[in-house]
């Protein structure tokens, strides 16, 4: 038996294409439609003539026919939990394909593969990087405060790192990083146009990394971007997308999209404690063909930041299922 699932806009366009791929002797194992996100449908169809026979075809008036499923399949898992994130419909249906060939029992394993498939992961460097890299994204998505922890995790390895704020404009901007700096006792550069963030980064060349955090961008407002954008070119540096999950899929995906325009090629994700549903995120990555980077998932400083893996996305996305493999683990071994 070949099973496959569908994802669609809605049921009416999830059984066409059950039609279209298996053919009308299709079974329907499971379906499942969540409001404002999708359907989706796992069907089957019998490969082997023989099992044909036993299960001849239903007539055209109704021709899929439904079954009860002896237990979740992996897959099956798999969609359900990207359905449960909002992951909409087009990509929740590439991931689950990418799984075709796929064989494991371990859902998570499963989630992984897939992420593994469709996305780039790129982490941030933990030690000497090739280029300064300039934290941007929108108001309030947390680049001062990764700034913050990018430069307490080369403090405590004791590397030499630069610092340096395009941040004059909003009130509070510099003393929020001020603060920061002034207890790892490093010093903090601060420029008003991209000429000077030039000479400033010339000035940290001997650091290990160069860090710069800008002001928060409106994605929406060309003169914005304009200006950003010439921050960017000024000198040879990489702009990192720093982009809050929770956010509305849509409104993730055109946010992206204006900074991949001006040179963003990584999104680090932000606010993870914050949010229980990571659709907007993928949405964002896999539209804007941006690579995931890292993620933070708390406020405090001192816990930095995890470097994205497929398996460790996968754990973030099905915290249930890790915490069900960590008490059947601790239960094997006290057993």
């Amino acid at each position: 038996m070949r099973l496959k699932s569908f994802h669609a806009p809605s049921m009416q366009e999830a059984m066409r294409l059950v039609r279209e791929v298996l053919g009308d002797d299709a079974i329907i194992v499971a379906t499942r439609e969540e409001e404002g996100v999708g359907v989706r449908v796992t069907a089957a169809i019998e490969e082997d003539e023989g099992m044909l026979a036993a299960h001849p075809p239903m007539a055209a008036a109704n021709p899929l026919r439904f079954l009860e499923p002896e237990g979740p399949e992996p897959i099956d898992v798999v969609a359900d939990t990207l359905l449960r994130h909002g992951v909409p419909a087009e990509l929740n249906q590439r991931l689950v394909d990418s799984l075709e060939d796929f064989d494991t029992r371990d859902p998570m394993m499963a989630m992984a593969a897939a992420l593994d498939a469709v996305f780039s992961f790129q982490p941030l460097p933990d030690g000497r990087a090739p280029r300064p890299m300039m934290l941007v994204g929108p108001p309030g998505g947390g680049k001062t405060l990764t700034v913050a922890k990018l430069c307490a995790r080369c403090a405590l390895q004791k590397r030499p790192v630069g610092v340096i704020s395009t941040d004059t404009i909003r009130a509070g901007g510099i003393e929020q990083l001020q603060a920061f700096t002034r207890v790892l006792k490093l010093r903090l550069i601060t420029v008003e146009d991209p000429t000077a963030l030039s000479d400033a980064v010339e000035v940290s060349r001997g650091m290990e990394q160069v860090l710069v955090d800008s002001a928060g961008r409106n994605p929406y407002n060309a003169q914005d971007m304009k200006d950003l954008r010439e921050f960017v070119t000024a000198t040879d540096i990489e702009p990192v997308l720093v982009l809050p999950a929770g956010l509305d899929p849509v409104e993730a995906v055109e946010i992206a999209k204006a900074f991949r325009a001006i040179g963003a090629r990584r999104l680090l994700a932000t606010r993870m404690d914050m949010a229980r549903r990571y659709g907007s995120l993928l949405a964002a990555a896999h539209e804007a063909g941006l690579a995931f980077a890292d993620v933070s998932a708390t406020t405090k400083v001192a816990d930095g930041l995890t470097a994205l893996t497929p398996t460790i996305l996968a754990k973030m996305m099905m915290p249930e299922l890790q915490a069900e493999q960590r008490r059947a683990k601790q239960t094997g071994t006290h057993a």
